[in-house]
């Protein structure tokens, strides 16, 4: 790829849902933050190009920062098949062995009908792939923005799940000529 990349990622605003659980592609987002919304666009570059998780929460997180991305499917959450819509402390008690082994390897267990965290590394790598030279600005989600890191920083993606992602959050990448570097991770508007 010619040029450098700067990369902003932007985790999705909180989902206005039920706590602790996976959540499905049209779970909304909550948007009522305004202050930290408006804080947040304040930092993103201007005449940036835009993408974003193809899912309710990443889009309405977008459109509430004035982009209007273009859905990357390769940017989407890991998928947890079966479980998503259900919430963890249920599956942990009613999960069954599944359940258990899932957790005991994260980034290379496979939820029944889902991928592993490996598999998303995989996607989000050919999802970056596909974003040109300049600036960047990607809503994704917590799981996107970890597979980034293992890839910038060339990490397992066993040592890529210790990073907090929090929502509204942003990250900073950039894809050089001599490699990747880490600007910030996880970092707040104020």
């Amino acid at each position: 790829m010619e040029g450098e990349t700067f990369l902003w990622l932007i985790r999705h605003a909180p989902v206005d849902g039920v706590k602790g659980t996976i959540h499905a592609a049209d779970a909304p987002a909550d948007l009522t933050d305004r202050a930290q919304l408006e804080a947040l666009r304040r930092l993103l570059p201007r005449d940036a190009a835009s993408y974003a998780s193809p899912v309710r929460r990443t889009v309405e997180t977008a459109r509430a920062l004035g982009l209007e991305p273009e859905l990357v499917p390769e940017f989407g959450e890991q998928d947890f098949g079966d479980w998503t819509g259900r919430r963890h402390d249920e599956l942990a008690a009613r999960g069954g062995e599944a359940y258990a082994q899932f957790w005991s390897d994260p980034a290379r267990g496979r939820p029944p009908g889902g991928e592993s965290f490996e598999d998303q590394v995989a996607r989000v790598r050919l999802g970056l792939a596909r974003i040109g030279a300049g600036h960047a600005t990607l809503v994704v989600h917590s799981g996107t923005i970890r597979a980034a890191l293992c890839i910038a920083l060339d990490l397992t993606p066993q040592a890529a799940l210790r990073f907090v992602i929090n929502p509204l959050s942003l990250t900073r990448i950039d894809r050089l000529a001599t490699g990747w570097r880490v600007v910030s991770v996880n970092q707040r508007a104020a």
